[in-house]
């Protein structure tokens, strides 16, 4: 009963969905294409063969995609015949499957979850199991699955405890979703108690490490560019991933900084590619030499720079004296803390962190990153940064460390797909 009120609700909030990807597309033309992949009306992909052992993995958007490369390259080694299905829900997830990934996999948006797209695309794709990345439970997707006998695997799951709290106000529909996967491998233990509070089998549930911890920088490769800002041995704050309201903040610490250490150069990246030009004005505004990326090599001059590139943020954060992870000085739980870490960068973030709860403490716990407060705090510790090399290389060096010793995750979330496609 709950699930059919649930679809009745998506039914009828649809046309304010539409309208709302159509608005979104003003900004981002990519969001009006491909529509009919949102209710599984597209034609199969070249290439695709329904004998063939399909797996597919659901990442919601360029985070979880970048999450699962480890795991889509275990999977390609352990099972060479098998064909991977990617679904996204963003054009920049979508991007990013291709950056990653080529051909090797195939991409698809993935439909809404209603029940009429839902059984589509599996009557197209006929996966045998899907892996869902982090905490994606979308009911009629869930329902469907179970009842044809796909096997599901919520891999690097994430529940905070807002989203529990959430999940909680409905319980007996969640305990009903949840009894539905059969394995779920959880980050870290309060992930995996608050998902057995909500209802699922205790027996189906294993803590297995964050797959986010095997962050690649061995093969990273810096443009001409990236090492021309290294060669100018300029300080250099990274402020990655931020959100909407949170530039202002990072610019306001900035020019507090500016005063102390004139030759300080502030990259800033914000989460969303809409938001490019919004925040190159925000810097203007406020007085700061600006550029983008994508304008070429930054001048002596120079004191801001928009990152206004995919596929690049370790690149931004190679160079960073110090890193401020975005969505965190507003609330928006924090962005991925462990891209700098792997990098040695010192790591500042705002009091907002539900996202990464569990690596945001180990990492503070472990003294490789540090909270602020609010814009004051940030400018704060920015200073005492530079001025300190010893801190800073220590705080940076401990940061690393974390991310080596957790380097497990991957081996142990194929001990729980291995059982599930040999029952396929």
């Amino acid at each position: 009963m709950h699930r059919i009120i649930y679809s009745a609700i998506f039914y009828l909030a649809l046309p304010v969905i539409l309208l709302r990807l159509l608005i979104r597309s003003v900004k981002v033309p990519a969001y009006r294409k491909r529509i009919a992949e949102r209710f599984a009306l597209q034609s199969m992909p070249l290439g695709f063969d329904k004998n063939k052992l399909t797996l597919w993995i659901h990442a919601v958007s360029v985070g979880e995609t970048a999450a699962s490369a480890p795991l889509v390259a275990e999977l390609q080694r352990a099972y060479p015949d098998a064909q991977i299905v990617m679904t996204t829900m963003t054009p920049t997830g979508s991007d990013r499957v291709r950056m990653l990934f080529g051909e090797s996999v195939m991409h698809a948006y993935i439909p809404y979850d209603l029940p009429g797209a839902c059984n589509r695309f599996l009557d197209k794709y006929r996966p045998s199991l899907l892996i869902l990345m982090e905490t994606e439970l979308w009911p009629n997707l869930v329902h469907s699955c179970h009842r044809r006998g796909v096997k599901l695997l919520l891999a690097n799951g994430r529940l905070s405890e807002k989203s529990a709290t959430g999940y909680g106000r409905f319980a007996t529909f969640t305990r009903s979703l949840l009894e539905k996967i059969d394995s779920i491998a959880a980050q870290a233990a309060p992930d995996a108690q608050r998902f057995i509070d909500l209802g699922a089998n205790p027996k189906q549930v294993e803590v297995t490490g964050s797959l986010k911890f095997l962050v690649d920088v061995h093969g990273q490769k810096k443009s001409a560019y990236f090492c021309a800002i290294k060669n100018t041995l300029r300080p250099v704050l990274v402020a990655a991933s931020t959100r909407e309201g949170e530039e202002e903040k990072v610019l306001a610490a900035f020019k507090k900084c500016v005063v102390k250490t004139p030759s300080l150069l502030l990259i800033l990246i914000p989460r969303h590619p809409e938001r490019f030009a919004r925040a190159r004005k925000l810097s203007e505004d406020e007085g700061f030499t600006t550029v983008k990326r994508s304008d070429g090599a930054v001048e002596p001059n120079i004191q801001v720079v928009i990152g206004d590139s995919m596929g690049e943020m370790l690149d931004y954060y190679s160079v960073g004296t110090i890193a401020f992870v975005g969505g965190s000085l507003v609330d928006t739980g924090c962005q991925n803390v462990l891209e700098p870490a792997a990098l040695g960068v010192p790591i500042l973030v705002g009091p907002s962190q539900y996202n990464f709860a569990t690596i945001c403490k180990q990492l503070e716990h472990s003294g490789g990153l540090k909270t602020v407060k609010n814009e004051l705090e940030l400018a704060q510790s920015i200073s005492a940064l530079i001025a300190d090399d010893k801190a800073r290389q220590n705080m940076g060096e401990r940061a690393k460390q974390l991310v080596r010793e957790n380097q497990n995750a991957l081996p142990a979330l194929m001990k729980l797909v291995e059982p599930l496609i040999q029952k396929v």
